[in-house]
C-alpha cells in the first residue's frame, strides 16, 4: 500500500513538473495602415461624420488591453501623415505645436511605426519632426543614409512579452525616387525589399533568436518593376521568398487582404492588409505553446475588423479637442465663390469643368504651353456658391509640387497614348465598355476596385486640340490637330509642359514608358518647380480671383462619338450607380 502511494505521489509530481514547464502565451496584434490623416471620426473635407478614425480604433484597443495588457502590440504601417486636412494643418500650417500625429500615436501607446511613401512626401522637415516626437521607433530597414551607408531609422524593433522575443522588421516600397522630388528625401536612398529582408533576417536570427518575426511592409502584394528598376509592391514576394516571417503586415495598395501562404521553406505565413482610411484594421490573435522557454507550437489567426462597430472614444476626443477646433477653423475659411458646381465624375468620359479648372490654373501659374493632369479624386464634388479651404482637398487630393518640363511634340503624343491606353478599353462594337475595367473586382477603394489601372494616372491635356480613337490599339489612339489657339502642333518642336511632381518624377510611368524618357534623365527636363504644394497655389489663385466660373475647355474628345457616347453612359452607371447623380 505504501509502495503504491509513493508511486502515485511520484507520478503526480512528475505530471505537475512537466505541466509547470509548459505554458501558453496569448498575443494580440493590431495594425493600422494608410490612415491618411483620418484621426478623428469626422471628415474635414466633406464636413460629415466619418466611420474610420483612430478615435474609433482606440476604443477597441483599450477594450482588448483589459484582457491582453502588455501583450497587445499596436503597430502602424505608414502613410499616416497625409490625406485629411488634420495632417496638412500640422504638417505645414502649425509647425510650432507638437505634431498631432505624434501626440495621438503616443496617447494610443503604439509600439512601433513604419514609413510610407506619403510620409516621405511631406518632406524631411515634417517627417523628421514627427519621428522625433514619437515615443516609439518608426522603422525603415531599407531607408539608407547615403553619407554613412547605415539605416536612417531603426531597421527593426525587439519586443519581449511573457518570455517570448518578438521582432518587427519595417520596410517601405523602394519606388520613392519614381514619385517624389529628391529635395523631399535628400541624403537618403531606398533599397530593394527582398535583398534588405534577406540581410536583416540573417542578423535577426543570429543576434536576437526571436520566437516570432513580423514583417511591417509599406508595400502591396502585386509586385512589378517600376521604371524598370524599382520592385514595387513586393510584400508577398518577400513573404514567400525569405523564410522566417510568421506574419507580414501589408499596406500601400489600399486593398483588403487576409490569407495564409506557404513560403519556400514550407512554413505558413499570415498576410494581412487593412486597406485605407482606418475603415478596418488588422486584428491578429496568436497563441504560443512553450516548454522550457522554447516555442513548441504557434497558432496565428487574423481577421479584418470594421472600425465603425466600436463607437468613438470620449477620452480620445476630449484629449484632442483643441486640435480638432484648430483644424475646423482652418478648413472653414472662405476663399472664393464658384458660379457652377463641379464634379470629378465627368472627367472619365471627356472634358470636364473639374479637371479643366486645374488645367487653367496650372497654365496661368506657369505660363506653359500645355498642361497635363488627372482626376486625383475619383468621386469628388464642389458645389456652386461659397468655396472653403476644405473644398481644396477635393479639388486636389495630394501634396504635389507643380513642375514645368520640356517635351517634344512626339513625346507629348506618346505620353497621351499611354495615358489613354491605361484608361480606355479598345472598343470593338458600340456595346463594349469605353473604360478599361478589371475582370475580377477586389474589395477596396472604389476607383481601385473597378478599373484596371489607377485613375490618378489618367492624364488629359489642355493647350492642344486632339481626339482619342478608342477603336485603335495602344500607340494609335491620339491625333493632335493643333495648339489650342489654332496654330500648328509640330512633332519635332519643344514645348513647355505643366504637370505635377509625382508625374514629373516618373509616377505612373507616362514619361518613361509612354514618352520614352529614361528615368535618370527626367530631372534634366525640369525647368521650373514651385516651392510649395500645388494646393497652396490653387487656394492662392482662387482667393485672388474671388469669383471662379468653372467651365470645360472642350479641347479633346473620344471618337467615334456614336459609340463612345453610349459607352460612356453605360460605364457611368456602372461606376457611380450606388451614389447620387452629380
Amino acid at each position: 500500500m505504501k509502495k503504491n502511494v509513493c508511486i502515485f505521489v511520484w507520478l503526480l509530481c512528475l505530471v505537475l513538473s512537466v505541466a509547470a514547464q509548459e505554458k501558453f502565451v496569448k498575443l494580440k496584434i493590431v495594425q493600422t495602415s494608410d490612415v491618411h490623416g483620418n484621426y478623428y471620426p469626422y471628415n474635414f473635407i466633406t464636413r460629415q461624420e466619418w466611420e474610420g478614425s483612430l478615435a474609433r480604433i482606440y476604443v477597441f484597443v483599450q477594450k482588448e488591453r483589459e484582457q491582453y495588457k502588455e501583450n497587445l502590440i499596436l503597430l502602424d504601417n505608414g502613410d499616416i501623415l497625409q490625406g485629411q486636412p488634420t495632417a496638412y494643418y500640422y504638417n505645414y500650417i502649425d509647425t510650432i505645436s507638437p505634431h498631432i500625429c505624434s501626440e495621438m500615436m503616443n496617447f494610443m501607446k503604439y509600439d512601433a511605426g513604419n514609413m510610407g511613401n506619403h510620409d516621405v512626401e511631406t518632406g524631411r522637415n515634417v517627417f523628421d519632426r514627427w519621428i522625433r516626437i514619437c515615443d516609439f521607433p518608426v522603422l525603415g530597414a531599407n531607408i539608407i543614409d547615403t553619407s554613412t551607408g547605415k539605416t536612417h531609422l531603426a531597421p527593426y524593433k525587439v519586443l519581449e512579452r511573457d518570455g517570448v522575443k518578438i521582432v518587427v522588421l519595417g520596410m517601405i516600397t523602394p519606388a520613392i525616387p519614381a514619385w517624389l522630388s529628391e529635395n523631399l528625401w535628400s541624403g537618403l536612398r531606398f533599397d530593394d525589399m527582398e535583398e534588405t529582408a534577406r540581410k536583416w533576417m540573417k542578423i535577426i536570427r543570429e543576434k536576437e533568436n526571436p520566437g516570432l518575426v513580423i514583417g511591417l511592409f509599406h508595400a502591396g502584394q502585386e509586385a512589378f518593376k517600376m521604371s524598370g528598376k524599382y520592385n514595387e509592391n513586393a510584400s508577398l514576394q518577400v513573404a514567400k521568398n525569405v523564410p522566417g516571417f510568421d506574419i507580414v503586415l501589408m499596406g500601400h495598395d489600399h486593398t483588403r487582404e487576409c490569407k495564409k501562404i506557404i513560403n519556400v521553406a514550407g512554413d505558413s505565413v499570415l498576410i494581412i492588409d487593412p486597406a485605407s482610411n482606418s475603415v478596418v484594421f488588422s486584428n491578429v490573435d496568436i497563441t504560443l505553446k512553450l516548454k522550457d522557454g522554447k516555442i513548441l507550437h504557434k497558432d496565428i489567426q487574423g481577421v479584418l475588423t470594421e472600425t465603425k462597430d466600436y463607437g468613438v472614444s470620449e477620452e480620445f476626443m476630449k484629449h484632442f479637442t483643441s486640435q480638432y477646433e484648430a483644424v475646423q477653423n482652418f478648413v472653414s475659411k472662405k476663399i472664393g465663390t464658384f458660379t457652377e458646381s463641379i464634379s470629378a465624375r465627368p472627367a472619365f468620359f471627356g472634358p470636364s469643368a473639374f479637371i479643366d479648372l486645374i488645367h487653367r490654373i496650372q497654365l496661368d501659374i506657369t505660363g506653359a504651353d500645355i498642361s497635363f493632369t488627372a482626376p486625383l479624386s475619383f468621386d469628388a464634388e464642389i458645389m456652386k456658391g461659397e468655396v472653403y479651404v476644405s473644398d481644396m482637398f477635393n479639388l486636389y487630393k495630394y501634396e504635389n509640387m507643380l513642375y514645368v518640363m520640356t517635351l517634344s511634340g512626339k513625346e507629348i503624343k506618346d505620353y497621351l497614348e499611354d495615358s489613354y491606353y491605361l484608361c480606355t478599353n479598345q472598343m470593338k462594337s458600340p456595346n463594349d465598355h469605353l473604360l478599361w475595367f478589371k475582370e475580377k473586382l477586389k474589395e477596396g477603394a472604389a476607383d481601385r476596385a473597378a478599373l484596371q489601372n489607377f485613375s490618378f494616372n489618367f492624364d488629359s491635356a489642355a493647350g492642344i486640340i486632339y481626339t482619342v480613337d478608342v477603336t485603335k490599339p495602344r500607340g494609335e489612339k491620339i491625333t493632335i490637330i493643333s495648339m489650342a489657339d489654332s496654330t500648328p502642333f509640330r512633332m519635332e518642336e519643344t514645348y513647355k509642359v505643366a504637370l505635377n511632381s509625382y508625374r514629373g518624377n516618373g509616377g505612373g510611368e507616362l514619361l518613361t514608358k509612354g514618352a520614352g524618357i529614361p528615368q535618370e534623365k527626367l530631372k534634366d527636363r525640369i525647368i521650373f518647380s514651385t516651392d510649395k504644394d500645388l494646393r497652396f497655389y490653387l487656394m492662392q489663385y482662387i482667393e485672388k480671383k474671388k469669383i471662379i466660373n468653372p467651365q470645360a475647355l472642350n479641347q479633346w474628345k473620344f471618337i467615334p462619338e456614336e459609340w463612345t457616347v453610349l459607352g460612356a453612359k453605360r460605364d457611368y452607371d456602372l461606376l457611380f450607380k450606388k451614389g447620387k447623380e452629380k
